[in-house]
């Protein structure tokens, strides 16, 4: 073999050689190779064994670190040539941009190529895809990035679910195509197009340019139009809304190497209640060293004009920066806004610190906000106080000390003070955990009351719980009824689970209150009442409970709850009568002594409407003893409806009385009634009785019908009246009488002056009368003449009489009676004819008449014999 070929064999093998030895060691050589270029203190680390595959070499991780931090994390990456063009493609790219700080400032070399058009000019023709580009901590804008390059133009695609861009680099002319944005705080994605003028050398903001886009809201019907334009140094932001001629939003700036300066800036936003305006100031600082070094001052304001006048509120932010890891921008809000119906007033001072992407803003001491005026239709706000301090705000939720004092007043319902105190850890609504308690009290003005309420309890997640509750008045006064200090306390923890898969509602309460009377006369014992309530939330519940007042229930009443009108029922089992004496008004000087009662009742409640019942009460077999009377055989039935303070009496029938006896004076039977109409009583809702009728003394006395407010008479029917039953009952010791009448009396209750006009009385066949012998002898003896007259009445028989009363709403009686009949004197008959006039005061006799049977009944109802004798002294 020739001496030349061993060489080049030689030399080939010691090539080869030496590649696979350079192949085999990439992982220690190649990162010292490319640290030449790299920043100081940074570095390059292969992971795994690089491999050739289609057509170009494969890494399968390779990391950028500076210091510990790793930059830069790169996944399955191949280097390779195809068609006269370098390929890149990578798997998986992530980067940290917190590690951007950690690489160390380098002076730049004065040999580099610093324009724009040089480096353009010393790239390679290149594609580069990279199949998900990650930048922390922007993980949810990741996509795909593919970037062609070549001198003389560069594209960069990209797209994510989040982010999409399309542009295009021709020398310093940058176009882009369409840049689309998405976030979960805007209802629909944000696209941009433009066209801008990048300066010579990349070390500053673009020469100039245009860029406009659209922004939609969800509180606005149209889109908003935003464009940026701007010249050299300086530019203008406009964002526009259809219809309105004036910008919602007007930014002037300038800029330069070390400053952008925003003045005068104007913002205006068209509420129908209040046009909200100001103005903007702000100054970035140092901008060109990056957000971390950048200083930012500013001021903005809030122009209102309102109840009160004109008000101003200022932010003042800064001087401070914004950072990627630790920021810190103090500010403060001062001033007063005076809205439509509403002042606020306020001092917070704080700081925004944290990552600019997720900021933490503190307020601190004195920060304390206001507020007065008309916070809804009727109610007026005195004073609103919330201080702040030391309260944090971040993503995470609120954090720290929550109070709050409300003290107000409405003109229907009265004035009210409200605290509130508590502590908030991380909490949103429906997330995180607020423990509180509360305490107040005021005045009820439609119930004459005043109220007081405290209590504990606290929202963790989505569940509301209230822990303690103790809430009640003083008394209540509403219509016919009074309440003595009632109180709600809670018997078990009301919770409130408001997730939407599986929301509740439950709890258990007391209502203890103690008496109420009625204005009639009659009252309640202390009553209590417990019930549950169970539903979905707390305008939406079914509650149920038991009433017990004294003897009487327990009731057992429910219902439910719609968040406008409260509904319910009640029912009473059957129950001894005795337990309602409490209902009756003493002025009745009545004493219930036997029976039975049922009731059901159906009642609802409403701001409007205000408190509505109906139901049917029943008594059977009553009896009820009275100064003068005792009734016996009582059934009763009453069916009523109350709406706006009426009673309706009788609604598909009339109220039933039946009595089987009535003791008194004079015995009652049977009496019946029905009454059917409205109490109290109007030309339009009137009262009616009627079909009334009872026994007495023999005979019946009947009332067809009543009518209240009375326009017509009504006619009391009397029909065979004994007339030796009624002297029975009186026990007149001077005469004696035998015998039947009729009669009718006509009725007025509301006639300015009679209450019996022209009523008569008449025999029913003859009548007796007979004189006592020692009253007339005692007459004849002391007057002759009258002697003479009094013989004839010794002994009559009558065979008609007539007698016209008339009874005048003071109690004065006028009977003109005539007399027709026989009287037997001196053992013969002799005609008379007796004209006869009496007048004299009823409601006198009456109550002379009654006191014997006041005594009785008095003696019967309080004296007892003693069961043992009293023993011996």
């Amino acid at each position: 073999m020739p001496r030349i070929f061993r060489r080049r064999l030689a030399a080939i093998l010691a090539l080869i050689l030496l590649v696979l030895g350079l192949l085999l060691t990439i992982t220690q050589w190649l990162p010292r190779l490319v640290g030449i270029w790299l920043p100081p203190e940074t570095r390059i680390e292969l992971e795994g064994t690089p491999r050739w595959r289609d057509g170009g070499v494969w890494f399968p991780h390779i990391r950028y670190l500076t210091g510990d931090c790793v930059l830069a994390s790169v996944e399955h990456a191949s280097l390779g040539w195809h068609l006269s063009r370098w390929r890149l493609n990578a798997g998986q790219v992530s980067v940290n941009s917190e590690c951007l700080q950690h690489i160390p400032a380098t002076n730049d070399n004065p040999s580099a190529p610093k324009s724009l058009a040089e480096w353009q000019a010393m790239l390679p023709g290149a594609d580069l895809h990279i199949d998900q580009l990650i930048i922390a901590p922007w993980q949810a804008y990741a996509g795909q990035l593919d970037l062609a390059l070549e001198s003389g133009q560069q594209q960069l695609h990209y797209q994510g679910d989040n982010l999409q861009l399309e542009a295009t680099l021709k020398g310093q002319q940058l176009n882009i195509q369409r840049l689309t944005f998405k976030n979960g705080a805007l209802p629909e994605p944000v696209t941009v197009s433009g066209q801008l003028e990048l300066p010579k050398f990349a070390d500053g903001l673009p020469v100039n340019g245009n860029v406009s886009g659209q922004l939609s809201l969800g509180a606005l019907p149209d889109p908003l139009d935003v464009t940026l334009d701007w010249q050299q140094q300086q530019g203008m932001l406009k964002v526009m809304m259809q219809g309105i001629p004036q910008p919602l939003l007007s930014l002037p700036w300038q800029a330069s190497a070390q400053q952008i300066h925003i003045e005068k800036g104007q913002y205006y936003w068209p509420l129908d209640a209040q046009p909200l305006s100001g103005f903007i100031n702000l100054t970035l600082d140092n901008w060109q060293a990056g957000l971390e070094a950048a200083r930012i001052t500013g001021r903005l304001n809030l122009l209102t004009q309102g109840r009160g006048g004109k008000g101003n509120v200022v932010l003042g932010i800064g001087p401070g920066h914004l950072s990627m890891t630790q920021s810190q921008l103090p500010f403060q809000l001062t001033g007063e806004s005076k809205l439509a119906e509403m002042q606020l007033y306020g001092t917070i001072p704080g700081e925004l610190s944290g990552s600019v992407l997720d900021p933490l803003l503190t307020l601190k001491p004195g920060a304390l906000l206001r507020l007065r005026g008309r916070l809804l239709a009727t109610l007026d706000v005195d004073e609103a106080r919330w201080p702040l301090a030391g309260v944090r705000l971040s993503s995470q939720g609120i954090d720290g000390r929550l109070q709050a004092i409300l003290k107000a007043h409405d003109p229907s319902f009265g004035k009210f003070l409200l605290h509130l105190d508590g502590r908030a850890n991380n909490f949103w609504p429906d997330k995180g955990e607020w423990n509180w308690r509360y305490w107040g009290g005021g005045e009820m003005l439609p119930l004459n009351a005043k109220w007081d309420v405290k209590g504990t309890g606290g929202w963790q997640d989505t569940l509301i719980h209230l822990d303690t509750l103790s809430t009640g008045f003083n008394q209540l006064e509403y219509g016919m009824v009074q309440v003595s200090k009632p109180r709600l306390t809670l018997t078990t923890p009301v919770n409130w689970q408001r997730d939407v898969q599986r929301p509740s509602f439950d709890g258990g309460f007391k209502m203890q209150s103690g008496q109420t009377q009625f204005s009639y006369g009659g009252w309640l014992p202390n009553s209590d009442l417990e019930f549950k309530a169970k539903g979905r939330d707390p305008s939406h519940f079914i509650w149920r409970g038991e009433l017990k007042a004294g003897d009487i229930g327990p009731l057992r009443v429910h219902g439910r709850w719609d968040g406008e009108r409260l509904r319910g029922e009640a029912w009473w089992p059957a129950q001894s009568l005795t337990v309602f004496q409490p209902l009756l008004s003493q002025d009745l000087k009545m004493k219930i002594q036997s029976g039975e009662l049922r009731a059901q009742i159906a009642f609802s409640a409403a701001p409007e409407q205000g408190f509505e019942a109906g139901g049917h009460w029943t008594v059977k077999q009553g009896s009820v003893w009275t100064p003068d009377s005792q009734i016996n055989g009582v059934d009763f039935s009453l069916p009523f409806r109350l709406k706006q303070q009426r009673w309706q009496l009788g609604v598909r029938g009339p109220v039933s009385l039946r009595i089987a006896e009535v003791k008194n004076q004079f015995a009652l039977q049977n009496i019946r009634a029905d009454l059917q109409g409205a109490y109290p009583w109007t030309e339009s809702h009137p009262l009616t009785l009627q079909d009334v009728s009872l026994d007495l003394l023999g005979g019946q006395i009947t009332l067809p019908s009543l009518r209240m407010p009375q326009h017509k008479v009504a006619r009391v029917a009397l029909r065979d009246i004994s007339l030796s039953e009624l002297i029975t009952a009186i026990k007149p010791k001077q005469f004696a009488m035998s015998g039947k009448v009729n009669g009718e009396l006509p009725l007025w209750l509301n006639h300015q002056r009679w209450l019996i006009e022209k009523g008569w009385i008449a025999n029913s066949g003859s009548l007796t009368f007979r004189l006592d012998k020692d009253m007339a002898d005692a007459i004849t003896s002391n007057n002759m003449a009258a002697g003479a007259a009094m013989s004839w009445l010794r002994y009559m028989e009558i065979s008609r009489s007539w007698a016209t009363i008339n009874l005048d709403n003071l109690g004065d009686l006028t009977m003109d009676a005539q007399v027709q009949g026989t009287s037997r004197f001196s053992n013969r008959n002799q005609t008379v004819n007796l004209n006869y006039r009496h007048q004299e005061n009823l409601f006198q006799l009456w109550r002379s008449l009654r006191f014997g049977d006041n005594l009785q009944s008095w003696v019967e109802q309080n004296a007892t014999l003693p069961s043992k004798k009293d023993p011996q002294p």
